[in-house]
């Protein structure tokens, strides 16, 4: 992937805890969901954590459409599914495979351009 385009971009990570320190091993069953808000430059100007309420995670509803409401650009993930994948992907929203379980690290490798696209969803209910 080439570097961050010259435009402002919102990162969307699942995340393991509520700090959304630690990248989620699975997109879906993610308690909670960090978005982290990109200037032009590359500068992290935002970082919130939202809670999944989609069905997998204990909730009603989808996590994608939670997702949708948060407007990303770009998901970065350790997995996803092949349904989710798609999805995303027809709504013009970059999946890009995640590098680290430090979801600092994945921002970093994302602004430096480190981070490749995610091409295939996985079938199993769990992701290491």
């Amino acid at each position: 992937m080439e570097e961050v385009d010259k435009m402002n971009r919102r990162i969307l990570i699942p995340s393991q805890d509520q700090d959304g320190n630690v990248v989620a091993a699975h997109f879906g069953r993610a308690p909670y969901f960090a978005t982290v808000d990109i200037d032009e430059d590359g500068n992290i100007m935002d970082k919130d954590v939202h809670a999944n309420r989609g069905e997998h995670a204990g909730g009603r509803g989808h996590a994608h459409d939670n997702v949708l409401t948060l407007q990303p650009n770009v998901i970065i993930v350790q997995g996803m599914g092949p349904r989710g994948l798609r999805s995303f992907q027809s709504q013009n929203i970059a999946v890009l495979q995640a590098n680290s379980r430090d979801v600092d690290q994945v921002v970093q490798s994302y602004i430096d351009g480190d981070l490749q696209e995610l091409t295939d969803g996985c079938d199993q209910a769990r992701h290491a």
